[in-house]
């Protein structure tokens, strides 16, 4: 018989952090040393575009959480694999629109340094969040969330 996991294991790096720190890196950057290039006049209505995706997109994962009364929080056991909505698209929505964020406000800010350090930002979300969450679903639900896995990317 195989153990499952009543609570998720420990996130490495909470996942506002992975995203939070290259970011405030960046704009320290770019006040410190001003920005390289300077972004033209396309970045805010990009930027707020990005911001108001992240908002409906993320709103909605999160519903779905709610709906379903399965943990979102570290600490919280999942009851439920999601397989509606965002979920469909990307088996990770919130860490999604989170990145989405982090641009918008890269773009709004601006800071062409905090857009350098986006990649960072993406190694640390899937680094520290993505793979032990993916660990702890495979213990929690077994070939359900595999056969959810194979169907649905990581990412977009």
């Amino acid at each position: 018989m195989r153990r499952v996991p009543d609570e998720p294991v420990a996130y490495r790096i909470w996942p506002p952090v992975a995203i939070g720190v290259p970011l405030i890196a960046g704009w320290l950057a770019t006040l410190a040393w001003g920005d390289p290039v300077a972004l033209g006049g396309w970045r805010i209505p990009v930027g707020m575009a990005l911001v108001l995706c992240f908002i409906a997109w993320n709103g909605w994962a999160l519903w779905l959480f709610g709906r379903h009364r399965t943990g979102l929080l570290p600490g919280q056991a999942a009851r439920a694999i999601i397989e509606e909505g965002p979920y469909r698209l990307s088996r990770n929505p919130l860490y999604v629109g989170l990145l989405a964020l982090y641009l918008g406000l890269a773009l709004l800010a601006p800071s062409v340094w905090a857009l350098v350090l986006f990649p960072a930002a993406v190694l640390l979300v899937d680094w520290g969040a993505i793979r032990p969450e993916e660990r702890y679903l495979h213990a929690r639900f077994g070939a359900p969330y595999d056969d959810y896995r194979r169907r649905v990317r990581r990412w977009l």
